[in-house]
């Protein structure tokens, strides 16, 4: 059973259009490489699956349930997490408490899992996540994420400004995370960064998806790679 249906996504910010009628699955326990060059429409798609933007058109299903348009506190509670480019963290606050944030529910405040999953973080818990270098920022934004516990984890640009090792890490890390039964959408520019731990590809083209498929046939397919890696 698909975790995430999405079915004929129109949508676009403000009044632009910039999906065209994008269809996509993401298995519960799947990792998904959601790759294409800039402007194609990877964190459209992801904002307006996590409810940040209007969906004029289409359907987004997660679970089985018809979540089209549904506010993104309501998504976060149903198991969505979305990492934005930024990482959106608060920098004046410590690492601690912006986990603690992630959380959702007082009750259900247990760092050990994600202290296990980035070791690094422990020894920087009261510290201001302004102060971290970008690696250990995008290590913290995803910690905070998986702190509530999501079914599906969304990434945009996960080496964006990140150094090769960084972005090694990362990845590892998110590999355990899949193999934990979190789905993951990762939306990457620089496909060949992702092919490594990503099981399916959906390749995204001014707001279409013009190839779906395994990481295998992805890297099999001539055009694919001469275009996209």
């Amino acid at each position: 059973m698909n975790l995430l249906s999405v079915r004929g996504l129109v949508a676009g910010p403000g009044r632009g259009r910039v999906l065209n009628g994008v269809d996509l699955d993401v298995a519960a326990g799947e990792i998904v490489a959601l790759v294409g060059p800039a402007g194609a429409g990877k964190t459209t798609l992801l904002h307006a699956v996590a409810g940040l933007i209007p969906v004029r058109g289409g359907t987004v299903r997660l679970g089985g349930r018809d979540v089209t348009g549904m506010p993104v506190e309501r998504l976060a509670r149903r198991g969505l997490a979305l990492v934005p480019e930024d990482g959106a963290l608060f920098d004046g606050l410590t690492v601690a408490e912006n986990l603690r944030l992630g959380a959702l529910r007082e009750d259900r405040i247990d760092m050990e899992p994600v202290l296990e999953l980035f070791p690094v973080l422990r020894r920087r818990l009261d510290r201001a996540a302004g102060t971290l270098p970008y690696g250990e920022r995008r290590m913290c934004a995803i910690a905070r994420a998986m702190m509530g516990r999501p079914g599906l984890l969304m990434i945009d640009d996960v080496s964006y400004g990140l150094a090769p090792k960084s972005v090694d890490e990362i990845l590892l890390r998110l590999g355990d995370i899949g193999a934990m039964g979190t789905a993951i959408l990762l939306a990457e520019q620089a496909a060949e960064v992702v092919m490594s731990v990503a099981g399916r590809a959906c390749v995204l083209e001014a707001g279409s998806v013009v190839f779906e498929g395994s990481a295998g046939r992805m890297l099999a397919d001539v055009r694919m790679r001469s275009t996209y890696l």
